[in-house]
């Protein structure tokens, strides 16, 4: 371990690993190593460790790594990943306060055996509160911005902050928070219901989500938001690209915006098929996608030294 390391790791209780890999932290399971990888114990070891590094460390929140693609060369500085005591939920008269690192369908199932509404359609949504707020998750007709009250965060310098979906600058599937701004957790709107309606109501979106989406595969979840006046999957199929390859990704049959690794993919190939998709609807109907997966890390001929196409 070296100095830079010890001072790091001074009074941290939390899991802080070095050079550690990424590929098995993400459902496309792609990308190269975190510089320094942390789970903090609780906000004041967070606090802490962030204390102990220098102000211009770059930091990178990853949820569930679930709508995310790690490129091949890794990631630069700090990766943090909220556990235990920061995915913690819990109810307060009407309102469900839930860390930010819980699963959206932890929320969704809280909220149902405790007979509260308005949080079902978080069942259906593969990530965590934290990721859901920064760009506004959701389906079936209902947002993040739709439920919450407010969020809780903490700012580089240790410094907590409230705010509400509109200080947030919350809309399709974007927010103004910046990056390096740490969701701790959420505060969520509900109203009384009944625990089978509410569990009947998942059910039904979990087997439309089934019926429509690729299930038990590497994939990133909606690759591309819907652009405005159009469907995503639409155009990249009418463009040709359904079913489009490039080494072992894909942009899948059954549902052409969703990106697959078949087993041995590269970021690199993943990026790239993206990127063609991209084009090849530009070229065919002028309309622009826009990735809905984040796209993070260096490019491994970065760190080589080559040339990055």
């Amino acid at each position: 371990m070296t100095d830079s390391h010890k001072s790091i790791s001074l009074n941290i209780r939390g899991l802080l690993l070095f050079d550690e890999p990424l590929n098995k932290r993400t459902w496309l399971g792609v990308g190269g190593k975190a510089d320094i990888y942390f789970e903090p114990a609780d906000e004041a070891d967070l606090a802490q460790f962030l204390a102990n590094t220098p102000s211009d460390l770059p930091l990178t929140i990853i949820g569930a790594g679930s709508n995310m693609l790690v490129r091949d060369g890794g990631i630069e500085g700090a990766v943090i990943k909220l556990v235990g005591e920061m995915a913690q939920t819990r109810l307060s008269g009407d309102i469900i306060t839930a860390g930010a690192g819980a699963t959206d369908a932890e929320v969704a199932r809280f909220a149902a055996r405790h007979d509260r509404t308005a949080l079902a359609f978080l069942v259906t949504i593969p990530g965590t509160i934290g990721g859901g707020i920064r760009m506004n998750a959701g389906c079936y007709g209902s947002e993040f911005k739709d439920v919450l009250i407010s969020a809780r965060m903490m700012a580089r310098d240790g410094t907590i902050h409230h705010l509400t979906p509109d200080e947030m600058g919350m809309a399709y599937r974007h927010s103004d928070v910046s990056d390096e701004m740490i969701f701790l957790s959420a505060d969520f709107a509900t109203k009384a219901g009944k625990m089978a309606d509410i569990k009947a109501e998942m059910k039904e979106m979990l087997a439309m989500r089934a019926q429509t989406q690729p299930q038990g595969v590497r994939t990133g979840g909606s690759t591309f938001a819907n652009p405005e006046g159009h469907k995503a999957w639409q155009v990249i199929d009418e463009a040709g690209c359904r079913g489009k390859r490039i080494g072992d990704a894909s942009m899948n049959e059954k549902h052409c915006n969703f990106l697959i690794n078949h087993g041995a993919a590269s970021a690199r190939d993943i990026e790239r098929l993206g990127t063609e998709v991209i084009e090849a609807v530009r070229a065919n109907c002028g309309v622009e996608l826009r990735w809905e997966i984040k796209r993070i890390g260096r490019d491994a001929e970065t760190i080589s030294g080559g040339d990055v196409a």
